[in-house]
């Protein structure tokens, strides 16, 4: 007699019989996190820590409120004074005016308000300092990145290059440049922005090694991951909070190029800056006429900023590296 055996396979058990249910099970449970919730988690706690260890910086603190204020201030500029501050035919006051409760900085040989014309002039002044470091900034970050990656003939042309950067004065370079450009703010940029890059590429190509030479960088390689992959998912963000850091040191050394090249006749002409107020008092003879209300405040403004930027900076190379400030 043969005996047939039928394998039956385990039955589901029905939607409503109960069997096979949790005992006690709730409300559906939470999904899990992604890898992008979990990356964006992470970059709000390492913001909310970079901030609380900034605020511990007094003196980092006091030029971040100073560069806001300034800030707003520029920006309520067309509020505050309107447009024909700038104006020369129909100036409001008379040439050279000390100050007074009408101008409460004086005016200028054309007799416009030089408070008005301060305000204006900040606009242009943090405009054209910070598409310069910009520019710096990305085109050093760029070389130091590819030179630190690659190595090799590539590195060393493009350290070659940065050697002779950093040996030729970088004044006298924009000047040059400026000199046989036309007169704008985009010729100011682009001369700034060219002579000012190689610290930043020298000191990303140095943090780039150091990060190319962690454990997970070859794990990535392994994995799969080009050169494109391992730059800018890799390198970029490690790299990121030092150039930050030298952002903020390039806006003040910035601003202080543009200046002097305004100072000197060659920024544009048809705006007006603080380099360019300090030109247009000494072609007027503020200085031996003994007109200080002409000199003083755009040379405190450019300063004031100047120092506010680099207590900024300061304070964020303390947070990033509290070596530099057990050191200070």
């Amino acid at each position: 007699m043969t005996t047939e055996s039928a394998s039956v396979p385990p039955q589901n058990p029905a939607p409503g019989d109960g069997r096979g249910s949790t005992k006690g099970q709730g409300p559906k449970a939470a999904a899990p996190a992604t890898a992008r919730s979990l990356a964006r988690a992470r970059r709000r706690a390492s913001a909310a820590r970079f901030w609380r260890q900034f605020r511990a910086q007094r003196a980092g603190l006091a030029g971040l409120a100073t560069l806001v204020l300034i800030a707003l201030l520029a920006l309520a500029a067309p509020l505050l004074v309107g447009d024909d501050v700038q104006n020369v035919t129909d100036a409001p006051g008379k040439a050279l005016e000390s100050p007074s409760t009408e101008f409460p900085l004086g005016t200028d040989q054309f007799g416009r308000d030089l408070l008005g014309l301060l305000l204006w002039g900040t606009r242009v002044s943090l405009a054209v300092g910070l598409m310069a470091a910009a520019l710096s900034v990305a085109i050093g970050t760029l070389v130091g990145i590819l030179a630190g990656h690659f190595g090799g003939w590539f590195a060393t042309v493009a350290m070659r290059i940065t050697d002779w950067f950093l040996v030729m004065p970088a004044l006298v370079l924009a000047i040059v440049l400026a000199t046989v450009m036309a007169h704008s703010i985009w010729t100011v940029v682009l001369a700034i922005g060219i002579t000012s890059w190689p610290t930043t590429a020298r000191l990303v190509r140095a943090q780039t090694l150091a990060v190319e030479s962690r454990p997970y960088i070859e794990r990535a390689q392994a994995l799969g991951g080009g050169h494109a992959h391992i730059m800018s998912r890799h390198v970029l963000p490690n790299v990121m909070p030092l150039v930050l850091a030298q952002t903020t040191l390039l806006i003040s050394s910035a601003i202080l190029t543009e200046a002097t090249l305004a100072f000197l006749g060659l920024g544009d002409p048809t705006v007006v800056s603080w380099g360019g107020m300090l030109q247009d008092a000494r072609q007027a003879g503020a200085v031996s006429s003994g007109h200080w209300w002409y000199l003083a405040p755009p040379g405190i403004a450019i300063a004031v900023v100047a120092l506010a930027f680099t207590l900024c900076g300061r304070a964020i190379e303390t947070v990033l590296n509290p070596k530099l400030g057990v050191a200070r």
